[in-house]
């Protein structure tokens, strides 16, 4: 297969006239048609293109443009559309459309063909005398331009005599046909008056006051003189068929290269339709992936709703049993205060025995009524707290959700402009200026594009007013979350305790004991880790100290790593060793992500087991635990 083709690219032009020969041949046998059933013509060679009914005109335009293309087309198909030409020029002749007559057309049945004209057209004027200007000025251009107007000339070029006086005069004419029949009617209205070139050259000795003129021909322009001198100068010599010839030349050029043109820019448009059905499709793709992540963020987030719902049910269930539990022992408090007053007729000693029960029982009773006040006021505390998380998770989702249909709505808006954008660039390509069905839809489809870009201005306008919204709820929780850290800090402040408070940006001082113990004794090891810790989290306060630099993930995200050359931390590391500097640049990038600006350590809820922040739910879970251990040891 490639051999073939390497065999027609290297085609001559008189190669490519022989192989013309086969289809031309199948063309005129109607092994291959150019009829339509309808009576239109379609190219054969070019079955598998949108366009396959042409006109006469464009049909033959089609064939020559292919067949005087450019390189890239091959050999075969250059042979087989000018095969396609000659069978529409030779066999097909009588479906070509009559052509318009020109506006302006040469009268060529009285010049010959092959007579040679000067050329741009030119008149000669001579016999010039002060009785034919009749007292106007004859060096005057603008004279004889009035004069000679009905001719519509270009312009004049007097010549003088050795006494200064005008003695003829050249008037041009423009080059196309129009300017020919301009300077025929010039010639033969001084034919019509007996002042022709004929009638100059019999009465030259005796001509009389009038004026000769003529069309400029072979023998003027070979004259001596300035005439012929500005003739040779100015034109050339040219028969009428030499430019029919050049016209004819020039209009089949012409033909060539529009439908060459008109090729290139069907198959750009081909190109656009096809990138326009990819983009189609991948819109369409993007649109289903969507829809996919939306309905599994839906269902997830009704999961944890449910979690949630249940987790506030088992609250409530376990207070419900506590306040059961503490009632059962008042009541049993209160069983045991009507004993000990049925024992009152016992001995002094029984009484006695008896009062300092009684008074026990007093103190645990007045124990177990504060308890009881402190767990109602707890349970009230956790109570409003679930319920104020409650709340404000419901709001955040709401507006998450909120927010996303936003955005889905938003993203669909900006599929359905580009999408029309595509159609309008297609409409642009698919119709020309003069088509006014054409144009009448693309202004159609602009107005639509205006109309899509309007509502897409006041979709974003809704958008940032939901992300504002967002922003607001994400600061209540952040309130929230500041809440707990302040009040709940003797709480959450044990030692064995997983969820607690943790000090961002503050240096871990086992780190610096552990590595001085190594070398100095313990008391001395101590000494020395609390001087040093105190000396680098005074370094990391400093603001003009900052050994971090920026690296690129990939192309559209960057990262801020630690500076591991920059001098003070390699020290470090080369005195100390790999934990204190390990630490240190822990602290670095705890300071970093939470206090950038203010460089000072900040409290933050902590999740120590798993190394992490503390989520609300977390820190609610374990207060909740908390609380319960309370009231056992007190029971």
């Amino acid at each position: 297969m490639s051999s073939s083709s390497g065999e027609e690219s290297d085609l001559s032009d008189s190669e490519i006239y022989e192989f013309k020969e086969k289809p031309y041949e199948e063309l005129r046998t109607g092994k291959l048609r150019v009829k339509g059933p309808n009576g239109s013509l379609r190219c054969p060679f070019c079955a598998g293109k949108k366009k396959q009914d042409y006109k006469y005109k464009d049909l033959l335009q089609h064939a020559t443009g292919v067949s005087k293309g450019s390189a890239n087309r091959s050999a075969k198909q250059k042979a087989n559309h000018l095969a396609l030409a000659q069978y529409l020029e030779t066999d097909l002749a009588n479906e070509a459309e009559p052509i318009p007559k020109r506006d302006v057309t040469p009268e060529r049945s009285e010049p010959g063909k092959d007579e040679l004209f000067s050329w741009p057209w030119t008149g000669v004027v001579v016999n010039i005398s002060k009785e034919t200007g009749k007292g106007r000025s004859l060096d005057d251009k603008e004279y004889w331009l009035k004069k000679f107007s009905m001719y519509t000339p270009l312009e004049v070029k007097l010549f003088f005599d050795n006494q200064g006086r005008v003695s003829e005069v050249v008037v041009r004419f423009n080059s196309d046909w129009t300017g020919f029949k301009g300077a025929m009617e010039f010639e033969k209205s001084f034919e019509a008056s007996h002042c022709s070139k004929q009638e100059w050259k019999s009465h030259r000795s005796c001509p009389g006051p009038n004026l000769y003129g003529w069309v400029a021909r072979e023998d003027d322009y070979l004259e001596e003189g300035a005439v012929g001198e500005f003739l040779r100068e100015k034109g050339e010599l040219k028969t009428i068929s030499d430019l029919i010839k050049e016209e004819t030349q020039g209009r089949k050029k012409v033909v060539a290269n529009l439908a060459n043109e008109i090729d290139m820019k069907n198959e750009n448009l081909d190109e656009l339709q096809t990138k326009f059905n990819l983009n189609t499709l991948s819109l369409s793709q993007m649109l289903v992936e969507k829809d996919m992540l939306h309905r599994s963020f839906f269902e997830e987030s009704r999961k944890m709703q449910r979690l949630a719902r249940e987790h506030v049910q088992k609250v409530l269930m376990e207070q419900e049993m506590l306040s059961l539990e503490l009632e059962s022992k008042k009541k049993k408090l209160d069983s045991w205060s009507r004993e000990l007053n049925k024992r009152e007729t016992l001995t002094e000693r029984e009484k006695q025995k008896l009062d300092e029960e009684k008074k026990q029982n007093d103190v645990r009773n007045s124990a177990l009524q504060l308890a009881s006040a402190e767990q109602r006021k707890a349970d009230e505390n956790v109570l409003r707290l679930v319920e104020e998380q409650k709340r404000e998770k419901e709001e955040a989702l709401k507006k998450i959700l909120e927010l996303e249909r936003d955005i889905d709505a938003k993203q669909k808006l900006e599929m359905e402009i580009a999408e029309l954008k595509g159609k309008l660039e297609v409409m642009k390509h698919l119709g020309g200026n003069d088509d006014e069905a054409v144009q009448k839809k693309i202004k159609e489809m602009n107005e639509e594009l205006k109309d899509k870009m309007e509502e897409m201005d006041s979709m974003e306008s809704l958008n940032q007013t939901l992300l504002a919204k967002e922003r607001q709820s994400n600061d209540e929780l952040q309130d929230a979350r500041r809440t707990l850290k302040e009040g709940l800090l003797d709480v959450l402040s044990s030692a064995r305790a997983h969820i607690g408070i943790k000090r961002m940006g503050e240096i871990d001082s086992k780190a610096f004991q552990n590595a001085l113990k190594q070398r100095f004794p313990n008391q001395e090891a101590e000494i020395k880790a609390i001087e040093l810790l105190s000396l680098w989290q005074e370094k990391i306060k400093d603001p003009d100290w900052h050994p971090f630099k920026t690296i690129m993930i990939d192309e559209s995200n960057v990262e801020r790593v630690i500076d591991e050359n920059d001098e003070a931390l390699r020290n470090l590391k080369e005195e100390y060793g790999d934990e204190i500097w390990d630490a240190v640049t822990a602290a670095l990038k705890e300071i970093e992500e939470y206090n950038p600006s203010g460089r000072y350590a900040v409290p933050e809820l902590w999740n120590f087991k798993e190394g992490r922040k503390a989520t609300l739910k977390e820190v609610i879970s374990f207060i909740f635990k908390q609380i319960k251990t309370q009231k056992r040891k007190r029971t």
